[in-house]
């Protein structure tokens, strides 16, 4: 072999290899080496085996994985892309040879498995397609159907979309491209940041991929090879973000058992066997649990119980039956993942490739911008949507209708023409027709308003962008506030008064954004509160693991401003709780600074004890600088940019990007949290890409 390894300043890992092929187990190899507690966990997770070394927390998201069929749905695609495109099998096969390579050596160096007991193990071919499945399962967020039946069951119909927004399990992001003719070289600029939940080590990896076919920078998924989501070859770049699409469906199903064990479920013709089996999940510390895992005509069986009232009645004998709710997934039903696309991202030269290979791709649906050296210009929407009755978009369908088949052709694709610039941060726009919950409006709009104060945007100004912390969202709680002067105390008076003369920034050092937030959490907690939704906070009969979109306090703190001005809560009681509120505040401690309260809370495998160590943010969940808490219960961010990137396709080395911790996922390594300070100040590192710039690494 002729790998060659070279690393940057910031131990950004820099490949070059004779053939594609190669370079993919260079990319497995390096990966594994500087992240193999990152991938074996990932592995597990997409097998559902990670309860057998983290313990009896991880048994819920085990028996999801299991009874969904993630892993056996990735052997499916397998065998499709084997049949299908025989090359890019060969070339994700490489990547899994490099993995297996380096995870000796990797986990020799990682502290976790010594702590966990954990031996490295061995990745299949298929593994990649799991972890990308197990990735992105939750992203199209079919759980807030739990939610909307919920709701309507007791709340009323009427309510069904009353807290339809980017609810707190939804993935985000900003993205923007801007033409040449308004930047100060000439030529375009793209970028943007992914808003996901934070995990440490980051779930995005800096990265250079180069052979004579091509030579690419960008950011990778941990564990998947080439460069799905941000890449920049040098002629064309790229970037996406989540379009906020619906194509997962919910079906509830009736089913029996027979005399000899196995299990029939209800369809359009009738009962009709279903596929079932037991699996057994180990659980450290704990007894084995056995689960029987079920799919039915229409899907994997992923809730085993209720799956609520409301909806049409079985019309058929399902005496000594039950009920339970069945998932429908684009993969699981047509084999294709889409992994076609990531070489051909790879060999892009212009707009046109990288419009024609995403053409393949599946989910998660996203928004696509990309530019050219040319001055080719593309956002679209990419991915796979199916066109079925709008029902199954809002709640859970009965399976036995045929009204909520889908077509045999998914849904066209938006796309648009870029003028001057585009923005996409997952609000309504062109991806509506294909969704029903988008990002309220605020961060598009103020990206919008940002670049249209400048015609000669350079990388370097760019970063102010993603640094932007004004929060628009804050506005309907302010115009409540400003109407609650009467009946005050001098406390809640002056309080009152601190928030009307405040600047609306979400500073880290900002006194007034803690007292806002503050305000915010005690009205969001006297909402969510009032007898009018007394119904939607009894437990939900659905999985603990759903519980992030199943929470009423959750809800009712993102859909905060339309329930401000619209909902069963009267007008009068609104204000009654916002003046509470002020009470409330007013009568306190005076709040801190909101980076004080406003820490950061990165997701980890194993958790680290030392709490302290996590940095206050600035941000708030609709600023541009996007750091999400949930308001009235906690505001630690478990989501935020889980990368920033500005793509100069003017010149590449003029181009940056950050992760928030390292490039290394090895505690004590130089590398493993090294970029944090600049993460949390916005600023980018440069991306480099001279190669007498770099460092070969020996071995």
């Amino acid at each position: 072999m002729s790998i060659e390894v070279y690393r940057d300043a910031w131990g950004v890992p820099h490949l070059r290899a004779t053939d594609p092929e190669e370079l993919a187990f260079a990319q497995g190899r390096v990966t594994a080496r500087d992240r193999a507690w990152q991938l074996e966990v990932e592995r597990h997770r997409a097998q559902g085996t990670t309860a057998a070394f983290l313990g009896a927390a991880e048994l819920g998201w085990d028996t999801f994985v299991r009874r969904a069929r993630l892993a056996d749905t990735a052997r499916r695609c397998l065998e499709r892309l084997d049949a299908s495109d025989a090359p890019t099998a060969a070339w994700v096969r490489a990547y899994v040879d490099g993995v297996n390579d380096g995870l000796a050596d990797g986990a020799s160096r990682a502290p976790e498995f010594a702590e966990t007991g954990l031996a490295p193990g061995r990745w299949e071919p298929w593994t990649p397609l799991a972890v990308w499945l197990s990735t992105h399962i939750l992203f199209a967020g079919f759980p807030t159907k739990l939610w909307r039946e919920q709701v309507a069951r007791r709340l009323g119909e009427e309510w069904t979309e009353l807290f339809a927004t980017d609810g707190p399990g939804t993935a985000g992001s900003n993205g923007w491209v801007v033409s040449g003719e308004r930047t100060a070289s000439g030529a375009a600029l793209v970028a943007g940041d992914p808003h996901r939940f934070i995990e440490a080590p980051g779930v995005y990896q800096q990265i250079r991929l180069a052979c004579p076919a091509y030579d690419v920078v960008g950011l990778a998924v941990p564990g998947i090879p080439g460069l799905a989501h941000f890449g920049h070859t040098g002629s064309v770049a790229w970037a996406i973000t989540n379009a906020m699409a619906d194509y997962q469906d919910l079906y509830r199903e009736r089913l029996r058992r027979l005399p000899d064990g196995g299990v029939e479920a209800l369809g359009p013709e009738g009962w009709a066997p279903a596929a079932a089996h037991t699996e057994t999940i180990e659980v450290a510390g704990a007894e084995p649990v056995v689960i029987e895992v079920v799919e039915t005509d229409r899907g994997p069986v992923i809730i085993d119980g209720p799956a609520g009232d409301g909806g049409p009645q079985d019309p058929g004998d399902a005496s000594g039956g039950w009920e339970a709710v069945s998932l429908r997934y684009p993969p699981r039903v047509t084999g294709e993942l889409g992994f076609g696309v990531l070489p051909a991202l790879l060999r892009a030269r212009t707009v046109g490739d990288v419009d024609a290979a995403v053409d393949g791709w599946v989910e998660p649906v996203n928004v696509l911008q990309a530019a050219d050296t040319r001055g080719g210009l593309l956002h679209r929407v990419a991915g796979h949507v199916p066109v079925r009755d709008r029902a199954n978009s809002l709640r859970i369908v009965p399976a036995w209708d045929r009204t909520h088949a889908w077509a045999p052709e998914p849904a066209p694709l938006p796309r648009a023409e870029v003028r001057g610039h585009a923005v996409m941060a997952n609000a309504r726009g062109l991806a509506a027709p294909l969704g029903v919950e988008f990002a309220p409006p605020h961060r598009a709009a103020r990206i919008g308003e940002l670049l249209d104060a400048s015609a000669d945007w350079t990388p370097e100004s760019t970063t102010a962008v993603h640094r932007d912390t004004d929060n628009p969202s804050a506005a309907r709680l302010l115009t409540a506030v400003e109407r609650a002067a009467d009946g005050l105390s001098p406390a809640a008076s002056a309080v009152r008064e601190r928030l009307l003369g405040w600047d609306r920034r979400m500073d880290a050092e900002s006194a007034g954004a803690g007292l806002y937030a503050a305000v915010r959490g005690a009205v969001v907690r006297g909402l969510a509160g009032h007898e009018a939704f007394a119904a939607l906070r009894e437990p939900a009969p659905y999985p603990e693991l759903f519980r992030p979109w199943l929470a009423l306090g959750p809800r009712v703190a993102f859909a905060l401003e339309t329930l401000l001005t619209s909902g069963p809560v009267p007008a009068g009681d609104v204000d009654r709780i916002v003046r509470e509120a002020l009470e409330e505040v007013g009568a306190g401690e005076p709040p801190a600074a909101w980076g004080v309260t406003h820490r950061l809370a990165p997701w980890q495998a194993l958790p680290d004890a030392d709490d302290a160590q996590w940095p206050g943010l600035a941000g708030d969940h609709d600023c541009v600088l996007s750091t999400s808490s949930v308001p009235g219960w906690t505001d630690r961010s478990a989501r935020a940019s889980a990368a920033r990137y500005v793509w100069d396709l003017a010149d590449r080395e003029r181009s940056g990007w950050i992760v928030p911790f390292g490039a290394s996922g090895v505690p004590g390594d130089p590398h493993h949290r090294d970029q944090l300070p600049l993460w949390l100040r916005g600023e980018l590192a440069p991306v480099t890409t001279d190669w007498q710039n770099l460092t070969k690494e020996q071995g």
